[in-house]
């Protein structure tokens, strides 16, 4: 129990246990060095400062704790979104290397094909062909990267015969429109006897070439087998 007296004068004193407060103005009263006194004003003043202080800094620190959490939770949703990224391009890149393969593959199914096509079109009247081969590249050097070679195009050679020359000229002609050949180069000619008859041997060499897809024509597989 605490007593407080009000009244002037001497305080009475109940009888059982009590406590009672300090009179501080009496215990400052009593305090006669100016270094204490000072250290007192201080303490009165900083005591609330720091008080206030520290507070307010722990709700700040409070405040980024929470905003830690969050911004480690956004990290790791940020680095599981970064390994299904990855993974997805290297899926890419995986069918992109595939699909390049397939399409070099079936690229080279239909070379040869095209090829005897457009010298079928060519072929003008009185003119007949007595073969036509695949001429093989060069070897590559010794030591060349095989990786980094550049593909060499299909090369190929044409000997036929013809009994007009303006059909010869025409032949080459229409072998060098061609949107599928290219480099079509007349090689030398000369006389030669078929049947006992006197014609022109002619040699012609060219390279496949792929053509715009303006003259490209697909056509359903059902289409294609009838």
């Amino acid at each position: 129990m605490i007593e407080i007296n009000l009244l002037p004068g001497k305080k009475k004193k109940r009888a059982g246990a009590g406590i009672s407060m300090p009179d501080f103005p009496d215990l400052l009263g009593k305090i006669r060095d100016p270094l204490m006194l000072a250290a007192v004003g201080v303490w009165v003043v900083v005591l609330p400062v720091v008080g206030y202080t520290y507070f307010n800094e722990q709700a700040k620190l409070n405040a980024l704790q929470d905003r830690v959490d969050q911004v480690t939770v956004q990290a790791r949703n940020f680095n599981t979104l970064i390994g299904e990224k990855q993974r997805l391009e290297r899926l890419r890149d995986s069918l992109v290397i595939e699909l390049a393969a397939i399409r070099e593959i079936d690229a080279d199914r239909y070379v040869w094909a095209h090829i005897l096509e457009e010298v079928t079109k060519a072929l003008p009247d009185f003119t007949w062909l007595v073969s036509l081969e695949f001429v093989p590249p060069a070897a590559p050097d010794v030591g060349e990267d095989v990786d980094q070679m550049v593909r060499p195009p299909v090369r190929f050679t044409i000997d036929g015969r013809t009994a007009d020359i303006g059909a010869y000229t025409r032949f080459v002609r229409n072998l060098a429109n061609s949107p599928w050949l290219g480099d079509v180069q007349p090689g030398a000619t000369q006389t030669v006897m078929e049947s006992d008859r006197p014609v022109t041997a002619f040699t012609i060499t060219g390279t496949f070439q792929q053509a715009d897809s303006a003259f490209i024509r697909t056509a359903p597989l059902q289409e294609s087998v009838r």
